[in-house]
């Protein structure tokens, strides 16, 4: 295993030849209702947001699910592609805590979809928000074992918030939507550390899905399990990796974040783990290395599983490395299981992601009032319950399909027939 001195020669000298992102696209919905509207509704207190980096939160319409995330997410990042590079696509692995179906992943569904090789391996990774991450180096080790050379690997992952009153706090930051990645030997986007990771699991009921209409949490103790996560995580990733220092080896941080709040308090227990308790000097630091991971996420509230890379997304946008930019990344899912991982940014990454217009289509999502956005929320909850039959109606919601025109085809469900989904483009 490389020594920390040694690889930052190596992201100095650039990141051919190393496994990771080659491409990174968000889906975040097509609708967004302001975080503050949510609060007033709910008779909130706000000033619990005080210092909080909040906005919008997405809002799925009843033609999203989790399939039409991962779709639209992925399908801008294939186009990209000419024909060749996508029959090189020999993987395709769906990460998601909300599921359709007990026995099959929905990358059965994702795969026809977007009519990729029927010579490509199907699986679903499920570790709640841990499970991308999970899927991120399932694939990077198929890749870099040479067993194929020059295959990729496609990781989705995609979700929908079941969260509502009930949900309290939680409510207004929860998010929807999806992240795909293209994993292969050509990493613009994020060049993986060789062996450079630290793990830390163990068994705890912080968070749930009981059922596909419940949604449960324990906010402190998920704090709690979040922060010693990062502790035992960070420490395995510095006894694997001779040198490590967090402190002076990171030039950007992005963490799990669920909402932004999370990210600050990961930050301040990290810095105090290796002794910066100066407020002035903690402060900044969270501004340089880690503000620019949480635009987005504040935009879009909690995308689960792709909450970190939605981090990564904005990180990489926002602060636009002009040369080999090492990273550090926190995953963690509930439950509990985490990661302390490290790779290597540049040029390159903005450029790649800019043409995809992130920024752009997160803006052009339809605003909700807050009566609206709690007839979705009700709607939302039958999301992913099993119906033999359902009729989605396409025409309540034909001013938001079509008000941008220069939206890119869009999946939509149409509906459901002998408990099959139906979906079309638009």
């Amino acid at each position: 295993m490389r020594t920390a001195a040694e690889r930052r020669d190596l992201g100095a000298a650039g990141m051919s030849g190393v496994v990771g992102i080659e491409a990174l696209n968000v889906y975040a919905g097509l609708a967004r209702v302001p975080v503050r509207e949510v609060v007033r509704g709910r008779g909130l207190d706000w000033s619990r947001f005080a210092g909080e980096r909040v906005a919008h939160r997405s809002v799925a319409l009843p033609v999203e699910d989790p399939v039409t995330n991962a779709v639209n997410a992925a399908a801008p990042l294939l186009a990209t592609l000419d024909p060749q590079q996508r029959s090189r696509i020999e993987f395709l692995v769906t990460a998601s805590e909300s599921g359709l179906d007990l026995s099959k992943s929905l990358a059965s569904t994702v795969h026809a979809q977007l009519g990729l090789d029927r010579r490509c391996r199907l699986l679903e990774t499920k570790q709640a928000c841990f499970a991308a991450t999970a899927a991120l180096q399932l694939a990077a080790g198929f890749v870099a074992s040479g067993v194929s050379p020059g295959a990729k690997v496609l990781v989705i992952a995609t979700d929908v918030a079941l969260a509502d009153a009930d949900a309290g706090y939680a409510e207004p930051v929860a998010g929807h939507g999806a992240v795909a990645m293209l994993i292969g030997d050509r990493p613009d986007v994020l060049a993986l550390d060789p062996g450079a990771s630290g793990n830390h699991s163990f068994d705890v009921l912080d968070t749930a899905r009981p059922g596909p209409e419940l949604e449960i949490a324990d906010p402190d103790t998920s704090l709690m399990a979040y922060l010693e996560c990062l502790r035992g995580s960070v420490a395995d990733y510095c006894d694997r990796v001779e040198g490590a220092d967090v402190v002076r080896d990171f030039d950007l941080l992005a963490f799990h974040t669920p909402f932004t709040g999370m990210a600050r308090a990961a930050h301040r227990a990290l810095l105090r783990q290796y002794g910066v308790r100066d407020a002035a000097a903690v402060t900044e630091d969270f501004e340089r290395r880690v503000v620019p991971s949480l635009h987005y996420p504040a935009e879009v509230g909690n995308l689960f599983s792709g909450a970190l890379y939605l981090a990564l997304a904005s990180l990489v946008e926002t602060a636009q490395p002009t040369g080999p930019a090492r990273v550090g990344l926190f995953s963690y899912g509930s439950g509990c299981s985490s990661e302390f991982f490290s790779g290597v940014t540049g040029p390159a990454a903005a450029r790649r992601l800019a043409g995809l217009g992130l920024r752009r289509r997160l803006d052009q999502r339809a605003d909700l009032d807050f009566a609206t956005y709690q007839e979705l929320v009700e709607a939302n909850r039958r999301c992913l319950v099993a119906e033999r039959d359902r009729i989605v109606e396409l025409d309540r919601w034909k001013d938001i399909l079509t008000r941008v025109p220069d939206r890119p085809e869009t999946l939509v469900l149409t509906g459901i027939e002998g408990y099959r989904r139906h979906y079309a483009w638009i």
